[in-house]
Formats: C-alpha cells, structure tokens, sequence
C-alpha cells in the first residue's frame, strides 16, 4: 500500500496549527509583562513569573471555577440520566417509535440557541430564577437533550435483544432491565454525552451573559471575559487565567477520551 505523502504532510501541517496557539498560551502565562514586551513573545523565557498565577487567585478566581464545577454538574448528572431514561424508552417502544421520534430530536438540533435567548429570558424571569446558577443549568439540560438522546439511543440499539429476552425469561422488569443491563453497557456513551456536555456548559458564555448580573454568580467564561478589561494591558496574567480555567476540562478529557470513539460511533451500523 502506498503511503499518502501529501495527507501526511497536510496532517502535520494541522497539528502545528493547532498546537502554536496552545504553546503561546502556556509560555506566556509564566512571563513576566517586561519580558514579554520586551523579548520574542514566542520564545520562552527565564525565570518563570508565577506572580500571575497569584495574580489570578486572588481575583476571586476560586469562586469562579466553583460556579463553573457547580452548573456543569448540575447540568450534566440530570441531562445524563434523562437522555439515558428517554433513550431506553425510545428504543424498547420499537423500530415505528424509533423513527419519528428519532426526527424530532435531529428538529431539536437544528433550533439555534441565539435564536431563543429571549423566550428563555422571559421564561426565567417569570420563573423568579434570574441571577441564580440554577437559571444557567436548566437551558443547557434543555438544549443538551436531543444530542445525547441520539447519541444514547443508537448505542442502546447495540445491546443484543436475547438479553433483554434472558431478563424477561428470569421476571424483571422494565426498570430492573434499564438499569442493570441498559446502563452498563452504554457506558461509553453516557461517559461521551457526560464529557461533551460538560465541556459545552464550561465554555457556556451566552446564558451567563443573559441571565445573570452579580459578580458572585460569574462562571470562568464570563469572569475570563471580564477579566480581560481589567488586566487589558498585562498579558500574561489574562494567559495564566486562560491555563487555570482550562486545566479542570483537559483533566476530565484525558479521563474520558477512551470512551469518545466508540460512544460516538455506537449504532453507526445499524
């Protein structure tokens, strides 16, 4: 088989591409702001300034990555367990349940966020949950649902239906299958819809924008944004806030990436 240069080459083209904004990101977040003005912003430098990471932890940064734990937790652990409950109700309603409510969910996909935000507005209000973490985690349960339901859903179809059959045969039931054979093994698919959804609440800015006010009620997004103005000039410390917000994700990825794969491809074949 002959090797494809050309791909190869693109390849490593895009890996570089990607990887330079990272490196400039991580080496400057350990400069200090006269060394970085006044040396080559990509070379790193000696010795490091972890003033910034100071910095940065005495901006109430601590409060915010505990707003940021506290509503992609609060989002991800219900938005999990419904799409799970719903998945295994989809599946076991048969192949003429599966279809139309499988395109009811791909409708649900196509519906913009920006293009809600004011219902949803209105509906918090009325709702009294404005400028509370709450209000923030009920959107993203909302608008998380119809991605992990199909991603769930055609993992499901992968369980062997003779198992289901065994179960019935020993006299359990519909909930006693769901949760002892269903949710073992949708495993990979839970951990893909738990990671994914997670990164996407942690870098939700337009909900935390929209519908809360108080500084203490800030997730990183926002207070990274605000942060921004305040340091504008100093660099540096804006990259070590950067590296600190995003050390949490990176972690919970290099702990789920194993399951990414076969989580997204489960049911491919069918």
């Amino acid at each position: 088989m002959r090797r494809n240069w050309i791909g190869g080459a693109f390849g490593w083209l895009w890996l570089v591409a990607v990887l330079l904004p990272i490196y400039f990101v991580a080496i400057t977040s350990v400069k200090s702001i006269a060394t970085y003005f006044g040396s080559n912003p990509v070379l790193p430098s000696a010795p490091l300034a972890l003033e910034n990471v100071t910095a940065v932890l005495e901006a109430d940064f601590g409060m915010y990555l505990v707003n940021s734990v506290v509503v992609a937790l609060g989002t991800v652990i219900p938005l999990v367990l419904m799409g799970f409950m719903a998945s295994f109700s989809i599946v076991r309603g048969g192949r003429r349940f599966f279809g139309p409510v499988r395109s009811l969910f791909l409708l649900g996909l196509a519906i913009p966020v920006q293009a809600t935000i004011v219902p949803i507005y209105l509906l918090i209000i009325r709702l009294h949950m404005y400028d509370s973490l709450a209000a923030l985690m009920l959107p993203g349960i909302a608008f998380g649902l119809p991605l992990s339901i199909l991603i769930i859903s055609n993992s499901l179809r992968d369980v062997p239906r003779e198992l289901f059959e065994a179960m019935d045969i020993d006299g359990c039931s519909e909930w006693q299958k769901m949760w002892r054979l269903a949710f073992p093994m949708t495993r990979p698919a839970l951990v893909t819809v738990g990671v994914y959804q997670a990164l996407m609440s942690w870098n939700g800015f337009l909900f935390p924008l929209i519908l809360t006010q108080s500084p203490d009620k800030r997730t990183l997004p926002l207070a990274l944004w605000s942060f921004q103005g305040e340091y504008a000039t100093n660099v540096p410390v804006v990259m070590a806030a950067v590296v600190l917000s995003s050390i949490p994700i990176i972690v919970l990825y290099a702990l789920g990436r194993r399951y990414l794969v076969g989580g997204m491809t489960a049911g491919a074949g069918k």
